[in-house]
């Protein structure tokens, strides 16, 4: 790991006022990861966003506007989170938002072929547009546009622009556990 926890006895004023306001965000969110140690350390993806607090708060400040009061259902969203983690076969992603989907009650099924790297043949219209959409982002160029078209018409412009964003975090996330090889806690 390259990144470690920080405790908060150790957090500067600078990462203290991040770390305030991402514990409970994060508490709330991920309650199936336990992110936070028994000494308040943060883990996962949080230990580099609280290390280097000069790009971490920017990333939080995303993550915060795309999870607070989210346009599109929790399906979809984990449909494109668990797509994008597998896509940079990112290993604390693809665990974290596989307890995530579980809670969210997205069958185990559907979840182990997404994570292998298959769509899923019993995808609901939605969870298919954000699917699709996803793939399209990923695959690098442009969107076609019947994908972008289909999605919109699914979820409207709006939630159409938030999936995308949300996609772009994670890829944001992904790179930052491959880079600093977060690791799954055992």
């Amino acid at each position: 790991m390259r990144s470690r926890p920080i405790t908060p006895a150790d957090l500067t004023a600078e990462q203290r006022r991040i770390y305030d306001d991402m514990r409970p965000v994060v508490e709330a969110d991920f309650p199936e990861i336990k992110a936070v140690r028994q000494d308040g350390a943060l883990t996962g993806p949080w230990t580099a966003l609280l290390q280097w607090p000069q790009y971490g708060s920017a990333t939080w400040e995303l993550a915060k506007a795309l999870s607070l009061s989210p346009a599109l259902p929790a399906d979809v969203r984990e449909v494109a989170i668990l797509v994008t983690g597998t896509r940079f076969q990112a290993a604390y992603e693809i665990w974290a938002h596989t307890l995530v989907a579980e809670r969210r009650g997205i069958p185990e099924g559907k979840v182990a072929a997404i994570t292998a790297g298959q769509r899923p043949a019993d995808l609901t219209a939605d969870e298919g547009a954000a699917y699709d959409l996803t793939v399209a982002l990923l695959a690098g160029g442009g969107v076609p546009d019947v994908t972008y078209a289909r999605a919109v018409d699914r979820f409207g412009e709006t939630a159409t622009a938030e999936l995308i964003f949300l996609v772009g975090l994670y890829c944001l996330v992904s790179v930052t556990l491959n880079g600093f090889d977060i690791e799954i806690p055992t």
